[in-house]
């Protein structure tokens, strides 16, 4: 085959799987509700129950305020987990660690939490977030047809979503996040959708290590609001850490 005509049907092929995937991401955000409702909830709050692979139970909760403020809470026997993002800096609160004081979030700790404070999640207005997307074809979710695709977001890591071919609604996420020169991944399967405010939500969350499923997670969320009174307040710094960079300061001078 010439060599010209390989090229021209490379640019081609190229330029279909490119268009496939702008398709797919249209009829995802149709199967959800459409774009001008998504837009219309600027809050959510989500609440459950978390299954642990160990046997416990606990209550999970998750608030975001658009445009990428989260926050995230875990109670188990009197205790609670945060952790936040304000839009500029992640924090959180430790106390099964035995860290009850707030501390500020290192890089690695805080990508998991950047993802689940994209509001919208990265397939919507991906283009303007700096992220690629790529459709990858057909593949096999427990059996079942899956559309595969694949979204490089601005920070280098890799988050492949599985839509059923179906209702082109997400049943599988995989994140590759790339940490220090080892590959760090996670899986998350998605179900049980419901229409909250004219957007369909998945009700059941069950995950962990892609190399370790007997260590998931299994989140089943008994409540799921949008449009609720939050405030940047709700998920800025707090007050003692805001105070300790000034008392450094202080004490160098």
């Amino acid at each position: 085959m010439p060599q010209r005509l390989v090229a021209f049907l490379f640019l081609i092929s190229s330029f279909a799987l490119s268009q496939t995937a702008d398709e797919l991401i249209a009829k995802n955000i149709a199967a959800k509700g459409g774009i001008e409702k998504i837009k219309a909830i600027k809050t959510v709050r989500m609440t459950g129950k978390l299954d642990g692979a160990g046997g416990f139970t606990g209550l999970v909760a998750q608030e975001n305020l658009r445009p990428n403020l989260v926050r995230e809470t875990f109670t188990l026997q009197g205790m609670t987990q945060v952790q936040a993002y304000d839009g500029s800096l992640g924090w959180q609160i430790r106390p099964f660690g035995g860290r009850k004081d707030p501390q500020l979030m290192g890089e690695d700790d805080l990508r998991d939490l950047l993802i689940d404070a994209d509001f919208d999640g990265p397939l919507v207005d991906y283009k303007e977030k700096g992220n690629r997307v790529e459709f990858l074809g057909h593949d096999t979710i427990d059996g079942d047809d899956a559309l595969r695709l694949k979204v490089s977001l601005k920070d280098g890591d890799i988050i492949y979503y599985y839509l059923d071919p179906d209702t082109y609604l997400e049943i599988r996420k995989e994140v590759q996040e790339f940490i220090r020169g080892s590959v760090r991944e996670n899986v998350t399967d998605l179900g049980s959708y419901k229409p909250v405010g004219g957007v369909m939500f998945p009700f059941s969350v069950a995950g962990g290590p892609k190399n370790d499923p007997t260590s998931w997670q299994n989140v089943t969320y008994k409540k799921i609001e949008v449009n609720v009174p939050l405030e940047n307040s709700d998920f800025a710094l707090p007050a003692s850490l805001k105070e300790a960079p000034k008392k450094q300061e202080t004490a160098k001078n």
